[in-house]
């Protein structure tokens, strides 16, 4: 892929395009001689139907000054703008420059009021109607692709207005997950307890539920808890949101609750991670975002 980076194809590029453009000028002039001539116009040669002859008339004036035209707009676009290989245009003009300063503009705009939220406290900032309406924006803007619109999640995606944590639902901490992100990965057990431990496994977890599950195989599942996913999700299985290890009691299923999908995240474990968006936001939003999330829960418990 370096190859296509060198020098060697921007060149490439700009003398295959001005090539172009002085064989098209070419054309156009030659063609605006032929229409000077007078006299009677000859054919082709080319005949139809017994007696329909294509006639070489000169190309319409008007046609003609709409080639002259695109040609000049083409020349004098590829001259200010980026077109010819590396070359930048006279203007210096970029996609990335204008976003630069389209950033710019609307940091020096909003950024006086993004950081005078930042200087409350996040439990005051999330009393504020005005800052919680600015933080729902920000996230229909970057949050609702996983979370949706409610912010209520899918499968895999967590509820974000049910008041249960992976990593705690306090203020601080829901900003630190939006600002450095999460990375959650629950190991594979099948290969290691087998089918029947990974059945029997699943029947302690739907008993915790509360559950009508065969208390026998409860048992049995309990014992295989006991030495493989205590560790993570406590003895009593309410979780470890260090961890951000989920509490199995609660009745609340990030990857699904059936008896289906609790067996394969068992077995085949499972895999998520919250980007971070500190660096890509700023704290300031991040801030306002974590307040709304936080007023989400307050919601909640009303």
């Amino acid at each position: 892929m370096a190859d296509f980076v060198s020098d060697f194809w921007s060149w490439f590029v700009i003398i295959i395009t001005v090539l172009s453009i002085i064989f098209c000028w070419f054309i156009v002039l030659t063609q605006a001689k032929k229409g000077q001539f007078k006299g009677e116009v000859k054919t082709t040669g080319h005949i139809w139907d017994e007696n329909l002859q294509e006639m070489n008339n000169p190309m319409p004036r008007w046609w003609l000054m709409m080639f002259y035209i695109t040609l000049v707009f083409g020349t004098i676009y590829l001259a200010l703008y980026p077109g010819l290989g590396n070359f930048q245009g006279l203007l210096g003009w970029s996609q990335a420059n204008q976003y630069d300063r389209e950033v710019a503009t609307a940091e020096e705009t909003y950024g006086p009021l993004f950081n005078r939220y930042l200087e409350q406290d996040l439990k005051v900032v999330a009393a504020d109607p005005e800052a919680r309406e600015m933080g729902k924006r920000l996230f229909s803007s970057y949050c609702i692709q996983c979370h949706g619109s409610d912010a209520r999640g899918a499968r895999g995606y967590p509820n974000l207005t049910d008041n249960d944590w992976l990593y705690g639902g306090d203020p601080k901490t829901i900003k630190t997950s939006i600002m450095s992100g999460r990375s959650g990965m629950m190991p594979a057990w099948g290969d290691i307890i087998g089918n029947e431990g990974v059945f029997n496994v699943t029947a302690y977890i739907e008993f915790l539920s509360g559950r009508d599950i065969d208390a026998l195989v409860a048992a049995k599942g309990k014992e295989v808890y006991a030495t493989t996913c205590a560790a993570c999700h406590g003895a009593n299985a309410q979780g470890m949101q260090v961890l951000g290890a989920p509490n199995l009691t609660d009745k609340v299923w990030l990857h699904g609750g059936s008896n289906k999908r609790i067996m394969e995240t068992i077995s085949a474990g499972r895999q998520g991670v919250m980007p971070p968006h500190g660096e890509f936001l700023g704290e300031a939003k991040v801030h306002l975002l974590a307040a709304y999330v936080y007023s989400l829960s307050l919601d909640t418990e009303k």
